[in-house]
């Protein structure tokens, strides 16, 4: 049995980068993959509904790399389209996506719960956990990451890049309290999956599905900026009253 899970596991991580690598030639405009979007909505038009959402972005917030551009954007944009035969609304994909999202991570959060730090840590050096692109450094980084910024790192964390899909691992380690991580968690995704909508309706607009690309860092690094301008102005204020109250 568990040779058939690990052949399963190999089999879509060789899917998943395949999709990553098409998707990135093609928005830099490749003509060898310049298909590969286009084949992509006509496949989400053909055979998308909220329930695969959900489970592809239960995937990308696991371990597995698996990239959200590819699941969120594509299908905003196809449920957009008046001539769309999938019968998706924008917002349904941002609810399931998000309920993926979080579903991911709990995944990833009880796993390290359940095995501990030496075992993850030696899963992410085997020959399956670089497959799967772990390594010590990554768990090292995302640990270092969720030590530095606390619980709310779980949130602010959906928006960086491999710290994305790996915030979870070091919350389940440290033990934090379930509701909170669930919380702060669903908060990021929702936050995050809105991010990946509007690069959806961007590109609906303009007509070009590479806008998401283009546009995605740009975005996510001006929400991050937001947030930590929102977090530090809470703590200010927090300082200043326990200051005065002293």
């Amino acid at each position: 049995m568990k040779k058939y899970i690990v052949i399963l596991l190999f089999a879509v991580v060789s899917l998943s980068a395949t999709a990553q690598t098409g998707v990135a030639e093609a928005v830099r405009g490749d003509t060898a993959s310049a298909g590969f979007v286009s084949n992509i909505l006509h496949w989400y038009d053909d055979n998308m509904n909220y329930w695969a959402v959900g489970a592809l972005m239960t995937v990308e917030s696991s371990f597995i790399p698996f990239p959200s551009e590819v699941v969120i954007p594509p299908a905003v944009y196809v449920a957009l389209d008046e001539q769309s035969q999938s019968g998706m609304s924008w917002w349904m994909v941002v609810v399931f996506g998000t309920l993926g999202a979080l579903l991911g991570a709990i995944i990833n959060y009880l796993l390290s719960l359940w095995l501990g730090r030496p075992i993850i840590y030696a899963f992410a050096e085997s020959k399956l956990g670089h497959v799967l692109q772990l390594s010590k450094e990554k768990i090292v980084r995302a640990e270092a990451y969720f030590n530095d910024h606390g619980n709310m790192s779980t949130l602010v964390g959906r928006f960086i890049p491999v710290i994305r899909q790996l915030i979870s691992i070091p919350a389940g380690l440290s033990r934090m309290n379930f509701g909170a991580f669930c919380l702060f968690t669903g908060i990021g995704a929702l936050a995050w999956n809105l991010v990946l909508a509007l690069l959806g309706y961007l590109a609906h607009l303009a007509g070009d599905i590479s806008v998401v690309e283009k546009y995605s860092h740009e975005i996510s690094v001006a929400i991050v900026l937001l947030l930590v301008v929102v977090v530090a102005f809470f703590v200010v204020r927090w300082i200043v009253k326990k200051n005065k109250k002293s």
